[in-house]
Order: C-alpha cells, then structure tokens, then sequence
C-alpha cells in the first residue's frame, strides 16, 4: 500500500511499538509501503530521534542484508522518579495497613496507568540483561510480570504453593517463609522454564524475603539463573537478610496503634541506569 509520508510514520511508529524487542528488516517496512530504502531510512531517523527525545525508548538500525531496526522501549530517570513519587504519595495512607505489617496493595496493582509505568520502568532496567522468563508467584505479582513481560517481549511463568491438575508434572521445593518462619512448599510446571533461561523475578510486596529466596532456588532446579530480583513494595522495618534486589517504593514507618504509615522511593532509582536526556 502506497501511504504519504506522515501515514507511513504513524504506522511505522504503532509497529514499532507493538513488537519491542523485535528485529524488523528493511524489507519488510519498503515491501509494505512501496518505498525506498532511502525513504524508510529517513523516516526511522525521525522516529529514532522523537523517541529518544519523548522518553518512548530507543531505536537501532543494523546494517546488512540480515539487518534491519529493533525497537527498545525506554524511560527516562525524571519520567520515572514523577511516576513513582506519585504511587509512593498514595502509598502514604493510613487506610491501607493491614494486619500483620503488610500493605493493602491490589487497588494499586489493578490501575492500568500504574502497571504501565511499573512495566516500563522495570523492562527499561534490564533490557540489558538478556531476560528469557519473567517470574512471579500467584496471585498478586500476576498483573506486574504481566506488564514486565510485554514490554520485554518474553514469557512469563507463575509459581504456585498449591498444585493445579492443569499444570502437569511440576517441580516443587521447600522454603523457609521469611514472615511465618514456616516451612512451605512452592512449585512450577516442568514445560514452563527451559534449561538455561535468564530469569527476571517480580514480586508486589517484600517482608523479609522468604519468597524471593524459595524462587531463586526453584529456578536453580531448572538448571536456570536469576538475573535480578524487582519487588513493587518493600517493608524496610521487617529486617529482612535478602542481598540483590531492587524495590519501587520503601516503607520506613510502620504505626499500627498510631495508624500511621510512611512511604518513599526504594533502591530501585540508584541501580539502574535510564533514559539518558536528549535535546
């Protein structure tokens, strides 16, 4: 189909996005545009540059006949300092302590802007990192691998602590529960974690990282190894022993008699590197 050039760009630009992390040769955008080579090479300039500027992520051309331009989405630090301050604002109300010392987080975790944000921030962090599988375990750290997930274009997998018929054979392990201090058990199906994966771990709430701890042995089983470890809340009053990890939002304060909570940015934002500002 043969499209004017600001028709060409707003489709080139939704396929872009629609498939990050995806090599897509020149060929294919001069076959269904019908246009030249030097043609679509000057338009992915143009997108390449409103991306990098936009904070949307980064655009790479390579070279030769098996070449071709790989979109990889990005965020820029100030984008994701002014998203999470905002979560980390609605994080501070009393309202959402629960029993326990944990956080009411599922109104959170079920808005679509947040989840945007919390998958493109984390994607953007380790886009480097060559991630196969992102894992969660069931139920609340669902909806952000989910998200993670689309944005690095791989697979997600869910643990489980209770077993599904539907899941076939499984491999389980045992794991000291950090906050019961009880030994459970957790599990994922045999199909679903190829030996060798990189594996990218997300979890919604950290206590004291019995749970991060039980995935990182599972994935071990699976002759795999964990890259990182992203946790969208983390207790900082637990005192938890959990090394190699990073956290969107931290709990200091805790007042369950007082009915007081305080919130501020986690580690997250002095890990990993961002968006570098373009002009």
């Amino acid at each position: 189909m043969k499209l004017k050039r600001s028709e060409r760009l707003i489709d080139m630009t939704q396929r872009l996005l629609d498939n990050p992390h995806t090599l897509i040769s020149l060929t294919t955008f001069t076959d269904l545009y019908q246009s030249a080579k030097s043609s679509i090479s000057e338009d992915i300039a143009i997108i390449k540059r409103t991306f990098e500027i936009q904070g949307i992520g980064i655009v790479n051309t390579l070279p030769g006949a098996a070449g071709g331009v790989i979109f990889t989405p990005k965020i820029k630090k100030e984008q994701a300092l002014e998203a999470a301050q905002k979560i980390c604002d609605q994080m501070n109300d009393s309202t959402r302590l629960l029993p326990g010392g944990y956080i009411y987080l599922s109104d959170l975790l079920g808005k679509p802007d947040v989840l945007h944000h919390l998958g493109k921030m984390i994607a953007s962090a380790y886009e480097d990192k060559k991630v196969d599988v992102i894992m969660t375990v069931a139920t609340k750290g669902v909806p952000i691998a989910q998200t993670v997930a689309n944005y690095l274009n791989v697979p997600f997998v869910i643990v489980r602590r209770d077993s599904k018929i539907t899941e076939g054979a499984t491999v389980s392990i045992n794991y000291v529960s950090g906050s019961s201090s009880r030994v459970e058990k957790m599990e994922l199906s045999k199909r679903t974690l190829p030996s060798g994966s990189n594996v990218l771990i997300v979890d919604d709430f950290l206590k004291a990282g019995g749970t991060i701890n039980g995935m990182r042995s599972l994935i071990q089983e699976f002759d795999s190894q964990a890259v990182g470890a992203v946790v969208f809340c983390e207790s900082g009053v637990s005192g938890h022993q959990l090394e190699d990890y990073s956290s969107i939002i931290r709990i200091t304060e805790i007042n369950t008699e007082n009915q007081h909570i305080k919130a501020e940015l986690g580690n997250f934002f002095d890990t990993h590197t961002f968006l570098e500002e373009k002009h």
